[in-house]
């Protein structure tokens, strides 16, 4: 077997860093979107994790190009998807022994407050995860255009563009999922939404007070005036 280079072998070096957390990540979103039961973000979830094992394959073909393997590679699920494949599992059984009483109403609102809060953790996991993904293939992007590897430069860069879109897609739903939390768990008169109505109701109430005021002290006015006369 031919000798790696050191050029090569730190281009291996990163690239094997990267597959690893693609593998990691394919385990995590798998979890997520177990656990996701909004439409539109457990599709792109779905839709991220495409992406992901794509991304795994493409780098995967890369390390071996440049003489590496990722045979045997050992895989670690970090504790926050050991955690969420408990909760899954759980949540199965909890929902086949109760069975009819999820359908009681304090129980089933208690649950829906639960997963948006469950989806918001699961959000701020991803975004974190996201950046060290651009972080990691922005490491991988400068060393190739240092050492001139072209393919090598062009896979980060591609990749890249796709955690990119990921993060910037989390960075609003973020926002959003905490906007459902607080609607699900802040009585409305405390929040911001809560305050403007009591405000403008007050400025509403005001407005009519002084127009009363002015309309009794024209009316006064105006009889003083009569009875002078």
């Amino acid at each position: 077997m031919a000798e790696v280079s050191a050029r090569n072998a730190k281009l291996i070096q990163y690239l094997t860093e990267a597959y690893g957390k693609e593998r990691q990540l394919e385990t995590a979103l798998e979890a997520h979107i177990g656990l996701t039961n909004k439409a539109s973000y457990r599709r792109r979830l779905q839709d991220h994790l495409k992406e992901t094992k794509q991304h795994a394959r493409e780098v995967e073909r890369r390390i071996k190009a440049l003489g590496g393997a990722v045979d045997g590679l050992n895989i670690p699920v970090p504790d926050r998807v050991s955690e969420l494949a408990s909760e899954v599992v759980l949540r199965g059984v909890t929902v086949a022994q109760k069975g009819m009483a999820l359908a009681q109403g304090p129980i089933h609102a208690l649950r829906g407050a639960e997963d948006r809060e469950r989806m918001l953790r699961n959000a701020r996991t991803e975004y974190a995860e996201e950046a060290r993904e651009i972080a990691t293939y922005r490491a991988i992007e400068a060393l190739a255009d240092v050492v001139g590897d072209r393919d090598t430069q062009q896979l980060a860069r591609t990749i890249l563009r796709d955690e990119q879109r990921m993060a910037a897609f989390l960075e609003k739903e973020i926002p959003r999922l905490t906007k459902s939390v607080a609607q699900a768990q802040i009585p409305a008169a405390q929040r911001n939404g809560g305050r403007r109505r009591r405000t403008r109701s007050s400025r509403s109430t005001g407005r009519r007070t002084t127009s009363r005021s002015r309309r009794t002290s024209g009316a006064r006015s105006s009889g003083t005036a009569r009875a002078r006369a």
